[in-house]
């Protein structure tokens, strides 16, 4: 008898379900967030459980790992790919979780990838560096504002950037404004101390493989970014087409026509936003 798993992962608890192909339930439970209480859970149909589906959710990794280090065959959902039937009255975590275990014995579960754990923490280190840099052109972009918006001043990003306080105080007369200013520059700096040691960290842990190396070679794109780009693709054999891997980089524009005219678009945000 074949056996059928999948796991609604919440925040703290997951509803774990395990059912045979006819969809009856063997087992269904709601567990703690704890490998201790889930894999003894699914040991016992270990030998004819044919796979166990896990959410792709914010944090997946501790239990992908734990159930691919058990031996279970483990399928991340793309939870964004499944749509579920319009005409259900009610819902709940297991109904959610009979659902994911559902769709692997009918063999149509849309899959999600599931990073290698060895090159997964450079990976989200490097995501931090992005958020960072984020945050740092905001601050940029507040100083640009106020000088702007008080004294009339247009300044540019690498003029802004060595300001010194007296000078801050002496563009802007208001104490108030000066201080959210000064502020702004005070965490402007932390973020730039920040970024360079996560790029030491990142540089000193990984390297731009061979095949990504042409990537250096457009303007603007040097070791930190190219391997950004590696690391958020993965294994580019993942994609069967050129078509395919565009879209994951979010560079494929999306429209919904009928009889030639327009209907509305698809999710234009279906994909890597690392990457984009």
């Amino acid at each position: 008898m074949a056996l059928y798993g999948g796991i609604d992962l919440q925040a703290n608890n997951s509803v774990v379900v395990v059912s045979d192909e006819q969809d009856h339930i063997v087992y269904q439970r709601r567990l703690r967030n704890d490998r201790a209480e889930i894999l003894p859970a699914l040991a016992p149909s270990q030998g004819v459980l044919q796979g166990v589906v896990g959410e792709s959710t914010y944090n997946w990794y501790w239990l992908v790992d734990g159930l691919l280090a058990a031996g279970q065959r483990v399928q991340l959902a793309n939870t964004a790919a499944i749509q579920q039937y319009a005409g259900l009255k009610y819902t709940d975590d297991h109904s959610d979780a009979r659902g994911l275990a559902h769709l692997l014995g009918l063999g149509i579960l849309p899959q999600g990838y599931i990073y290698p754990a060895a090159e997964r923490a450079v990976r989200d280190l490097l995501r931090k560096r992005s958020q960072f840099v984020r945050q740092k052109t905001t601050n940029v972009l507040s100083i640009e504002n106020g000088l702007t918006r008080n004294p009339g001043l247009t300044c540019s990003g690498n003029r802004i950037k060595p300001l010194t306080a007296e000078e801050v105080e002496h563009l802007l007369p208001a104490p108030e404004i000066a201080r959210a200013v000064q502020s702004n520059l005070a965490v402007l700096r932390c973020l730039a101390e920040q970024i360079e040691r996560v790029e030491r960290v990142g540089l000193a842990r990984a390297k731009v493989k061979e095949a990504f190396q042409p990537l250096l070679t457009v303007s603007g794109i040097g070791q930190i970014l190219g391997m950004t780009s590696m690391l958020e693709t993965g294994d580019v054999g993942r994609f069967a087409t050129v078509g395919q891997f565009a879209s994951y980089c979010r560079c494929v524009g999306s429209q919904k026509l009928s009889n030639g005219k327009r209907k509305g678009e698809g999710n234009t945000k279906n994909g890597n936003k690392d990457l984009a």
